[in-house]
C-alpha cells in the first residue's frame, strides 16, 4: 500500500498574535513543522505546540530558519556559513528542550522560506544546515525538495534525506517550487489542491504552471497552515488519500 506523511508549519505565531490553526491541525497531520522563534514563534508558543503534538502522537520538526522575524523568514539573506551553522544548531536544541520536557523529542528538520529555497541549489548554505543538523543530533533526518542540494548534502553526510512536495505551491517544468512574488505561485482552489495531493502521493508527478507533467517522488507531502480554511482543506486531503487507498503515516 502507498503511504504518504502529512507534515504543516505550526507555531507561527509571536506573542499575542496567532497565523496558524496549530491544534485543529493537529488534528490531522502526522508532522509538525514547528517554527523556532527565528522567523516565528516564541518559548511559550513552542512549549504549546509541542505538548498538543505529543499528545496527539505527532512527530516533531524543527523548522529553522534565517534570523528574520520582521520578513517571515522569507527574504534573501546573506549568513556565513558557520554563523547558520550555529544558528541551525541553536533552533533546534531550543525547540528539543520543549519537545523532551512534553515526553518527546524533535524527529527531524526542515528549512523555512527563503532558507529551504536557496539550499535547493546554494552548495555552501546547503553544507552550512547540514552541519547544522550533525551538529544539534547526527542523527535527524532532514526534510528538503527532492533533488535539492541540501538532501543531497544531507545523504553524503550520513543524514536520512526525505524528499517532500507541496499540493499548494505552483511548480516549474523543473521541478523547483515558483517563487512567491510570481503570479500564480501559490494554488488557493480547495479541489485542485486536494487532486494534486493524490497525484503526488500515489503517482509521483504533479502538473507544472506550463502544464507539463513532472514527476515528484516525495515521502511527505506539505499543507501550508496560514492559508484561509487550512484545517478543513487538510481534512478533505487526508479523507481522499485514505478513501483512494494511501495510507497516511508518518515518516519517522
Amino acid at each position: 500500500m502507498t503511504s504518504i506523511d502529512l507534515n504543516a508549519d505550526l507555531g507561527e505565531g509571536f506573542g499575542r498574535w496567532s497565523l496558524t490553526d496549530d491544534e485543529g491541525l493537529l488534528s490531522v497531520v502526522t508532522s509538525a513543522n514547528v517554527a523556532c522563534g527565528f522567523h516565528a514563534g516564541d518559548p511559550a508558543t513552542m512549549r504549546r505546540v509541542c505538548a498538543l503534538a505529543a499528545e496527539r502522537g505527532v512527530r516533531i520538526g524543527a523548522q529553522v530558519s534565517y534570523r528574520d522575524l520582521a520578513g517571515f523568514g522569507r527574504r534573501a539573506m546573506d549568513v556565513p556559513a558557520d554563523e547558520l551553522t550555529a544558528e541551525v544548531a541553536y533552533q533546534i536544541g531550543a525547540l528539543d528542550v520543549f519537545a523532551r520536557a512534553a515526553g518527546t523529542r524533535v524527529s527531524y528538520v526542515k528549512p523555512h522560506g527563503a532558507l529551504y529555497n536557496r539550499a535547493v541549489r546554494d552548495e555552501e548554505q546547503a553544507a552550512a544546515v547540514v552541519a547544522g543538523v550533525r551538529l544539534a543530533d547526527p542523527s535527524l533526518p532532514v526534510l528538503g525538495l527532492p533533488g535539492s542540494r541540501l538532501l543531497d548534502l544531507a545523504a553524503l553526510a550520513g543524514l536520512p534525506a526525505v524528499p517532500e512536495a507541496f499540493a499548494d505551491r505552483a511548480y516549474t517544468d523543473q521541478g523547483t517550487l515558483v517563487p512567491r512574488d510570481q503570479d500564480g505561485a501559490v494554488v488557493t482552489d480547495a479541489e485542485t489542491v486536494v487532486a494534486r495531493s493524490l497525484g503526488l502521493a500515489r503517482d509521483g508527478e504533479v502538473a507544472s504552471r506550463s502544464g507539463a507533467r513532472v514527476a515528484v517522488r516525495a515521502r511527505s507531502l506539505c499543507l501550508h497552515g496560514d492559508t484561509p480554511g487550512a484545517v478543513e482543506l487538510a481534512r478533505r486531503v487526508r479523507d481522499r488519500l485514505r478513501d483512494a487507498g494511501v495510507r497516511v503515516e508518518a515518516f519517522v
